[in-house]
């Protein structure tokens, strides 16, 4: 047995499995890549409000309740036995007023353009009621519930909102006699005439001008305009010389004397004069005023921007025409960036409504027109001329915050997966080398083992 040759076995290898073979993915199957789906960033109410409209108002109202305190503080006393009484009726009424004003934010304004026909007949049917059933106060019927209700506060605005749903909605019609102008003046008519009936010359002939600018801004034929607009001016002067109150023709008469004789202009407007004169340029200080008291007709309400003068001065009168003409020029903007023409008219007649009243009574009191019972928006004392302006700017925020919410940039999250069949990007061959080479070591590794 020495003498046998040795034989030579292969070497014993441990059974390692082979590797698994990498293999090319094939032009049919199908990839999963996740793909990015636009998903819209959530912001706070209060950061899609219009801050710049909020500062305004804001310093408004602020400016409201220390002049109404400064107005009231003596008449409340000799009244109630309390200098705040009537100040905490006002402070109530603005916290009503900033409530509806957040509830107005809150809702999307175009759900309006929809019950504005609704909005329109439920303000007629108050006007009417007021005239049946309405309170009886210097000869005039105006308000309901014991004087906490005016219709025709609510008319103004009810009419803003119509005449942006139905102006919006016409489109070319407006240069239309038959489509656009007799429905206009019929519509605007019934209201004014109701209100006319109270009556009420200040808020009809505001309720006029506003519904007449909203229809030049629709694009009414200026033609058609000019012609309206003297059919109204010639029937106004008949009516306030012929058919209208007694003291219309009283107060138009001593405001054409008044044009070139100041002593013979209307006891209010002189009053008011007085009251400039005695603040100057700085004012008497806040409180100081003296024509309040049993001068001025009305000073809490009418004549509050006549106070500002006497009390703040040329300096704090100045003030707050440039805050109302920072207001108007903030309420152009947001009627300009709208998404919609409902928007645009409605931010534009709401700005209008409030820019004209302001007007009316500091035109009043510095003789530039006949002597109305115009209130001050935001500042003067009274329910439901200053909840009606908070609606009107809810209103306005709520155009400006649709256009916000519309404008919020989109984040993008990997929340689904697109399935994808198309061809194979190895272009390299990685794939199919990395598959010769498995191939390979397997081939050798099974030559290796014995048996193989």
């Amino acid at each position: 047995m020495a003498d046998q040759p040795l034989v030579e076995f292969p070497p014993v290898t441990a059974d390692v499995p082979a590797p698994r073979p990498v293999r090319a993915t094939p032009r049919s199957t199908p990839q999963f890549i996740p793909e990015a789906v636009p998903v819209e960033r959530k912001r706070s109410f209060i950061a899609t409000l219009d801050g710049y409209f909020l500062i305004v108002v804001g310093i408004l109202l602020a400016i409201g309740l220390m002049m109404v305190y400064s107005t009231t503080f003596d008449w409340s006393y000799q009244q109630f036995g309390s200098e705040s009484t009537i100040f905490m009726q006002h402070a109530r009424n603005m916290l009503i007023g900033v409530a509806l004003t957040v509830l107005l934010a809150l809702i999307d304004y175009r759900i309006w353009r929809r019950i504005a026909v609704l909005i329109l007949l439920v303000t007629i049917g108050a006007l009417i009621a007021v005239l049946i059933f309405g309170d009886d106060v210097f000869n005039a019927r105006r308000a309901l519930i014991n004087g906490s209700f005016q219709p025709g506060e609510l008319a103004e605005l009810s009419i803003v909102i119509y005449m942006a749903a139905w102006l919006s909605s016409r489109r070319t019609q407006i240069r239309s006699i038959t489509y656009g102008l007799i429905p206009f003046a019929v519509l605007v008519s019934i209201v004014a005439v109701l209100v006319l009936l109270q009556p009420d010359i200040s808020t009809a002939a505001t309720i006029i001008v506003v519904a007449g600018i909203m229809f030049f801004l629709a694009g009414a034929d200026l033609i058609q305009m000019a012609v309206a607009g003297a059919i109204v001016g010639l029937v106004g002067v008949i009516w306030l010389t012929n058919l209208g109150p007694d003291y219309a023709q009283g107060r138009l008469d001593s405001f054409v004397s008044g044009s070139s004789d100041i002593t013979q202009a209307d006891y209010h407007v002189q009053q008011a004069i007085i009251a400039f004169s005695n603040g100057g340029l700085t004012g008497a200080g806040l409180g100081q005023g003296k024509q309040k008291f049993a001068n001025l007709p009305a000073p809490h309400t009418d004549s509050i921007f006549a106070v500002i003068g006497e009390e703040l001065g040329l300096v704090g009168a100045s003030v707050v025409v440039a805050l109302y003409v920072a207001l108007v020029f903030r309420g152009f903007q947001v009627a300009r960036r709208s998404v919609d023409n409902f928007g645009s008219l409605l931010a534009a007649g709401l700005t209008i409504w409030i820019a004209i009243k302001a007007l009316l009574n500091i035109a009043v009191m510095t003789a530039l027109v006949p002597p109305t019972g115009a209130s001050l928006p935001f500042i003067s004392f009274g329910g439901s001329s200053l909840v009606v302006v908070m609606c009107g700017v809810g209103l306005l925020l709520s155009i400006s915050r649709v256009k916000v919410l519309q404008g919020i940039p989109k984040r993008t999250t990997p929340i689904s997966v697109r399935r994808v069949t198309g061809a194979n990007n190895d272009r390299g061959g990685r794939h199919r080398r990395t598959r010769l080479s498995s191939d390979s070591n397997s081939r050798s590794h099974d030559q290796a083992v014995p048996g193989g």
